[in-house]
């Protein structure tokens, strides 16, 4: 089990296209989201593409790290926890 610290909201994040980042336009600081081995390529290259600022440089870092974790293990998730 991994663990990271979360990050700072910002108004990018919560206004983000859902046509354009499905995927990260679905987090919500109040509430989890789980993300499956499938979704996980389309999770990051969302993050790839994401405007500097949006997620601070660590995060995106922590949540490229666990992704890979969820790509490389069986039957994982990468869960956000919200409020």
């Amino acid at each position: 089990m991994a663990r990271a610290s979360g990050f700072e909201w910002t108004q990018e994040l919560i206004d983000l296209d859902r046509a354009v980042y499905p995927m990260l336009a679905g987090l919500c600081a109040y509430l989890d989201t789980v993300f499956n081995e499938r979704q996980i390529p389309m999770l990051l290259e969302e993050l790839e593409r994401l405007p500097d600022g949006v997620i601070p440089e660590s995060a995106a870092a922590e949540i490229r790290r666990l992704a890979i974790m969820v790509q490389e293990g069986q039957h994982l998730y990468l869960w956000f926890c919200g409020d």
